[in-house]
C-alpha cells in the first residue's frame, strides 16, 4: 500500500472518530439536558388521582413532539405522548404547550420529561393523593392560635410561647356605651390572628368561619376521620370542630352582651414589627360595632348552633347559646341596619387612633342574605326569610369577605329538602343561578393555556387571588352536589392544579408542599422564628395584578398579571397569608379527597 493510501485512511479514520465523539458528546449534551430538573414544566407538584385529568404545561418555545413520563429516578419510560399545539398564553403571549397523561393511571411517584427541554418536579398519582395537603391546611389554623403555647408534640419544629392572652382589652372610645365606657376592660381571648398580624377581625372571621363549617356539612364524614395532631385529638369531636370552637369561643366574647351588637376587631392601634407573639405586648382594643360584623357574627353562630348541636355532651349549652347570640346580633341589626365601620372618621373623633386593618363594608344586603339564610334553615322560622329580599339582583358574586350572599344559597341549596314552602317555591331559581354561575366559571377552560377555570380575565388577579381560584372550585363543587354533572367537579379540581403548581409562577402557593413553593411569606411567626421553612399549610395571597403597586415591594419580576408574584416576605400584597384565604381551600381540599373516593372525575 502506498503512502499515499495509508495517510488517506489515517484522516478517514480520524474523520470517524471524531463523528464519533461529537455524536457522543451532543447525546452526552441532550441527556444532561433532559436529565435537568426544569420550572418551565408547569404541573401541581402535589400529584394526581388515578383516574382524573393528568396535565402539564410546557412554556417557552420548543417545537413539540413527544413528551414521557418517567419513574422519579428516571431510570424508567412508563408513558409516551404528544405535546399539543403550541398557543401563546393570554396575558404574557408566551408560548404553551400542553402534555396530557389522562390515560396513565399506575400509581406512583414520576416526572415530565420533555426532550431538549429538562423533567418536571417529582409528584405522585395516588388515591388521596390531596390528603397530606387537606390536614396541612386545616392544621395551618392551629399555628395562628392566640393564648395559649403551641408545644412542639403539636407544632414539631414550629413550636413558641403563648401570645396575646387578651384577658385584658380596653374597650376604645369608639365602642363605649353605658354599661360598658371607654377605658373599661373585658376579656376576649382565643381565636386566630388573621393573617401576616396580629390581630382578629369579626368580618374576615365571618366568611372564613362560614366556609369552614360548610366544608363540615358538605362532607361530615370526611372531616370525621381526618385527624390533625392538635390537643384535642383523640377525643369525640372532629379535628376541624375542635379547630373551629378555638375561634367560635372568642367571636362569643366580641357580642355586646347588653344590646347584642358587635364589635368589628380587637386589635393594636398599629400592626407589630416582624416579631414572635409572645413579644407582642401593646395595649389591645376592642373598637365600634357595625352592621357587617354583627351580622356576619349572626350567621356564623346560627350556623354554628346547628353544627355543635350534635355533640351537646361534649359542649352542654353552646349549640344554644350560639343561637340566643345569633337572634341578639340579628335583633341589633334590624335596628342598626347601615352602621358603617369608617376607620379613617373614626380616628378623627377618637384616640388612640387605628390603623391595622379596616373591612370597611358599605352595601349590607349581602349580610342580610347570610344571615337570614343561616337563621332559617336552624329555626325554620319563616319571618327570617321574609325579612330579605333573597334575590335583589341578577348577580352571582363569588364570595369574599366584603361579598357573602351566596354562603347564604350554598345553605339553603345544602338543606333544599328540609326547606319550607316559602323557600321551597324559591328554590328553582335558586337552583338555576348556581347552575348558571358555574356554567359561566367553566365555559373556555378548554382553549385556555393553563387549562384552568382560574384566569379567564386580569380581574381574577386580585389581592388574595388564590381565594378566588379556591372559591371558584366551591362554587364548581355547589353545582356538582346540584347536578352530579362531573364537568363541574373536573373544573374543580383544575383550580386545586392551579394553586398546587399549575400556574404562570410555576410556584405551588401552599407553605411545605411542592419543590418549588412558597417560603418566604408575609407572616410575622414565619419571619422571626429563625426557622428556614415557613409554617406549613398557609396558602400565599398569589398573583396580584397590582401588588407592586400596592406594598412597593422591589422583587416582582414581571408586569403581566398572571406573573406579579414574589416570594419575598416584604409583599404583603402578593405574598401575605389569611384565615379568609385558607378557608376555602381547606373547603377544596377536603371535598375533592372525600368526593374521589365514590366517583372518577
Amino acid at each position: 500500500m502506498s503512502i499515499k493510501a495509508i495517510f488517506l485512511q489515517f484522516i478517514i479514520l480520524v474523520c470517524c472518530i471524531c463523528i464519533s465523539c461529537s455524536s457522543a458528546q451532543q447525546n452526552s449534551d441532550a441527556g444532561e439536558q433532559t436529565a435537568v430538573v426544569t420550572d418551565a414544566i408547569r404541573l401541581n407538584q402535589v400529584g394526581f388521582y388515578p383516574n382524573a385529568e393528568k396535565l402539564a404545561v410546557l412554556v417557552g418555545e420548543h417545537a413539540g413532539g413527544k413528551f414521557f413520563i418517567k419513574t422519579a429516578d428516571l431510570k424508567e419510560t412508563v408513558f409516551t405522548g404528544d405535546l399539543s399545539a403550541s398557543k401563546a398564553s393570554e396575558f404574557s403571549q408566551k408560548p404553551t404547550r400542553v402534555a396530557d397523561f389522562t390515560a396513565f393511571t399506575k400509581a406512583g411517584s414520576y416526572v415530565v420529561e420533555i426532550p431538549g427541554v429538562g423533567h418536571s418536579y417529582a409528584f405522585e398519582i395516588a388515591e388521596n393523593v390531596h390528603r397530606d395537603v387537606a390536614v396541612a391546611a386545616i392544621k395551618g389554623f392551629y399555628y395562628q392560635r392566640l393564648s395559649v403555647d403551641l408545644p412542639e408534640q403539636y407544632a414539631g419544629k414550629w413550636h413558641r410561647a403563648a401570645g396575646h392572652p387578651d384577658n385584658k382589652v380596653f374597650i376604645h372610645p369608639s365602642a363605649a356605651s353605658p354599661q360598658r365606657p371607654a377605658g373599661a376592660v373585658i376579656s376576649a381571648p382565643r381565636g386566630w390572628y388573621d393573617a401576616g398580624d396580629y390581630n382578629k377581625y369579626i368580618v374576615n372571621s365571618g366568611i372564613t368561619m362560614g366556609t369552614m363549617l360548610s366544608a363540615y356539612e358538605d362532607f361530615p364524614a370526611f372531616y370525621k376521620a381526618l385527624e390533625l395532631n392538635i390537643p384535642e385529638s383523640g377525643n369525640s369531636v372532629p379535628d376541624l370542630l375542635d379547630e373551629v370552637l378555638w375561634n367560635l369561643r372568642w367571636m362569643l366574647a366580641m357580642q355586646d352582651p347588653y344590646d347584642g351588637g358587635v364589635y368589628n376587631k380587637l386589635t393594636n392601634p398599629s400592626f407589630d414589627g416582624m416579631i414572635m407573639p409572645a413579644e407582642a405586648t401593646k395595649p389591645r382594643y376592642v373598637v365600634q360595632k357595625g352592621t357587617a360584623a354583627t351580622l356576619d357574627f349572626a350567621a356564623v353562630m346560627a350556623q354554628a348552633s346547628r353544627v355543635y348541636k350534635a355533640y351537646n355532651n361534649e359542649f352542654p349549652g353552646l349549640a344554644d347559646s350560639c343561637l340566643t347570640a345569633a337572634t341578639k346580633a340579628w335583633a341589633w341589626a334590624q335596628k342598626h341596619p347601615d352602621v358603617n365601620y369608617d376607620q379613617n372618621a373614626m380616628n378623627k373623633k377618637f384616640k388612640p387612633e387605628v390603623t391595622t386593618g379596616a373591612y370597611e363594608d358599605k352595601d349590607y344586603r349581602d349580610e342580610f342574605i347570610w344571615a337570614a339564610s343561616e337563621l332559617y334553615v336552624t329555626t325554620k322560622d319563616e319571618s327570617f326569610y321574609a325579612a330579605v329580599n333573597m334575590f335583589p339582583d341578577n348577580d352571582m358574586p363569588l364570595p369574599s369577605w366584603p361579598q357573602v350572599r351566596l354562603l347564604g344559597y350554598y345553605t339553603l341549596a345544602r338543606f333544599q329538602n328540609n326547606l319550607t314552602a316559602a323557600a321551597k317555591k324559591d328554590f328553582p331559581e335558586l337552583k338555576k343561578r348556581m347552575v348558571s354561575f358555574a356554567d359561566e366559571l367553566v365555559e373556555g377552560v378548554a382553549t385556555r393555556s393553563y387549562r384552568t377555570v382560574m384566569g379567564k380575565s386580569e380581574k381574577d388577579y386580585i389581592w388574595g387571588s388564590s381565594s378566588v381560584a379556591a372559591n371558584q372550585g366551591i362554587a364548581l363543587i355547589q353545582a356538582y352536589k346540584l347536578t352530579s354533572d362531573k364537568k363541574y367537579l373536573q373544573a374543580a379540581l383544575s383550580n386545586m392544579d392551579y394553586l398546587l403548581g399549575r400556574n404562570a409562577t410555576g410556584y405551588s402557593f401552599l407553605t411545605g408542599f411542592g419543590t418549588k413553593s412558597t417560603m418566604h411569606p408575609h407572616h410575622r411567626p414565619s419571619i422571626a422564628d429563625g426557622i428556614e421553612e415557613p409554617i406549613p399549610g398557609l396558602l400565599s395571597g398569589g398573583t396580584n395584578a397590582n401588588a407592586a403597586k400596592q406594598d412597593k415591594c422591589t422583587t416582582y419580576q414581571s408586569t403581566f398579571a398572571d406573573e406579579v408574584y414574589t416570594d419575598d416576605d416584604c409583599s404583603y400584597a402578593s405574598n401575605e397569608i389569611a384565615i379568609n384565604w385558607n378557608a376555602p381551600f381547606v373547603y377544596l381540599a377536603g371535598a375533592v379527597e372525600a368526593l374521589q373516593g365514590n366517583t372518577t372525575f
